[in-house]
C-alpha cells in the first residue's frame, strides 16, 4: 500500500467518525423539545432605550460612517 493511498483512507476514517459524532449530537438535542421551559424575552428598558438597534436611523448613520471610512481608506491619502 502506498504512502498516499494510507492516508486517503485515514482521512475517510476520520470523515467518517466526524459524521458520526455529528449524528449522535443531533440525535441527543432530540428530547430537549420535551421540556417546560419558560423564557422571559421582554427584557425592558435599559439605559439606552432597549430597543435602539432595530431604529432604521441607526443603520442609516451606520452603513454611511462605514462608507466614509472606506472611502477615505480607498483614497489612500491623497498626497502623492
Amino acid at each position: 500500500m502506498t504512502r498516499t493511498n494510507l492516508f486517503s483512507k485515514i482521512q475517510i476514517f476520520a470523515l467518517a467518525v466526524m459524521a458520526n459524532f455529528a449524528v449522535v449530537l443531533v440525535k441527543a438535542q432530540e428530547k430537549a423539545s420535551d421540556l417546560k421551559v419558560d423564557v422571559d424575552v421582554n427584557k425592558g428598558n435599559d439605559a439606552m432605550g432597549g430597543d435602539w438597534m432595530s431604529n432604521p436611523l441607526v443603520w442609516v448613520v451606520g452603513a454611511l460612517v462605514l462608507i466614509v471610512i472606506i472611502a477615505l481608506v480607498a483614497r489612500g491619502g491623497g498626497n502623492k
